[in-house]
């Protein structure tokens, strides 16, 4: 461990598959952050989403989930000179190659490692530049480029690693199709393995899931979700969540010389895994469903699944990738369970059903979410219940039915 100013700053990398500012990895995230000396300079790096129109809602987003769920004060910058904590994020790999790759920002992410000095938190897209190669997942997955590699910062090499980082690496979202591998599938990705560097490696990183490697101690950590798989010429090595290694034996790994990690169950010790917000929302979803299923629905329990569902979507706001669909999927639905909720409710049990959902009301407005209070409002006229706002609170009233 360095010393500046008499408090220690760590040597770090932290490498994330996903979920880089969800609620599956604030642990994480504080754990990282409980190493830094008191008034640590934090640094968001924005270049990957920065030619997005919505890059400042994204960093503003960002920020905020920092502070609030990490107790961390971040600034958006383009200069990491002397940062003790640096993160970058979601967009295009090959965007943030352009301006990283050759100028100074490339230049200082490469000595921080190399003199094994201050954080480096890199997920998802930057993530996938810090090895000696880079998907450009875009150019292949969107606009249809025949399968290829990139030149990555060569951030791993300093550690003695040939390797390139491929996150997302479990991701399942094609369906039908497969797009494990950052979007790759397997054909594409052994294809342009065969065209890696002599005896280069993947470290493929699963979603939610983070490796985090202690530059000073030379100890790696996985923790999350999922794993670290090194894939070398089509054989994999499993590293499960829970698993500390040390660099020397992720090393013979990735040169074909180690033993295979069999997946493991986490020691008891470690944190329960945070559900995905896709997970949370099928399981509403199914909540609801059961709720008003059968003979006698139960409007109450229906409800509730529905006040869990908008819970999520407060604790997920600040999720600036929003795999699967994110945080708009789970408003849309939001918004059709409030309905078929009101649909569906026999009139006897308005009542019980309608007054938390007037609460909840009440709690959105007080609490600046105008866009969602009016939402529920306008779902709860489609299922025939007027919410009138008065002096003394809101009133609602049911139209007499027709005839």
């Amino acid at each position: 461990m360095r010393e500046r100013g008499g408090q220690a700053v760590p040597g770090m990398l932290v490498l994330m598959g996903s979920g880089e500012t969800s609620p599956t990895m604030v642990e994480v995230h504080r754990a990282v952050a409980g190493r830094l000396r008191s008034g640590a300079r934090a640094v968001l790096l924005d270049t990957p989403y920065a030619f997005q129109e919505n890059a400042a809602d994204i960093s503003a987003r960002a920020c905020r989930y920092f502070e609030r769920s990490v107790g961390l004060r971040v600034e958006v910058s383009g200069d990491v000179t002397g940062a003790d904590w640096v993160f970058s994020g979601p967009g295009s790999p090959t965007y943030a190659l352009d301006r990283w790759a050759g100028g100074p920002v490339g230049g200082d992410l490469r000595a921080r490692v190399r003199s094994r000095r201050g954080v480096t938190v890199l997920a998802s897209a930057a993530a996938c530049t810090a090895g000696l190669a880079t998907v450009p997942v875009y150019e292949i997955y969107k606009v249809g480029a025949e399968p290829h590699w990139r030149p990555g910062l060569g951030l791993l090499e300093p550690l003695g690693l040939r390797a390139a980082v491929v996150p997302h690496f479990d991701n399942a979202e094609g369906g039908t199709h497969d797009t494990r591998f950052c979007y790759l599938g397997e054909r594409r990705l052994a294809r342009m393995e065969r065209d890696l560097p002599p005896g280069a490696a993947v470290l493929g990183v699963d979603e939610h899931t983070a490796v985090l490697i202690d530059l000073v101690s030379e100890t790696l950590d996985v923790a999350g979700r999922g794993g670290l798989i090194v894939r070398r010429a089509g054989s994999s090595a499993v590293l499960p969540a829970g698993t500390r290694i040390g660099l020397a034996e992720l090393r013979r790994l990735a040169e074909g010389t180690g033993a295979a990690v069999l997946p493991a169950t986490p020691p008891p010790t470690a944190a329960p895994a945070c559900e995905t917000l896709e997970e949370t929302v099928r399981s509403c979803e199914r909540r609801f469903a059961a709720a008003l299923a059968g003979p006698e629905p139960d409007p109450a329990a229906a409800a509730r699944a529905v006040l869990r569902l908008e819970a999520e979507l407060v604790r997920w706001a600040a999720d600036t990738e929003e795999d699967a669909g994110g945080v708009d999927e789970a408003r849309d639905l939001l918004r059709l369970l409030i309905a078929r909720l009101a649909e569906v409710a026999p009139a006897t049990s308005l009542r019980r059903l309608v007054e938390p959902l007037l609460a909840l009301r009440d709690d959105l407005r007080g609490s600046g979410r105008y866009e969602i209070a009016d939402a529920l409002r306008q779902a709860m006229a489609k299922g025939g219940v007027l919410v009138e706002d008065t002096s003394d609170g809101p009133r609602w009233t049911t139209p007499p039915a027709d005839g």
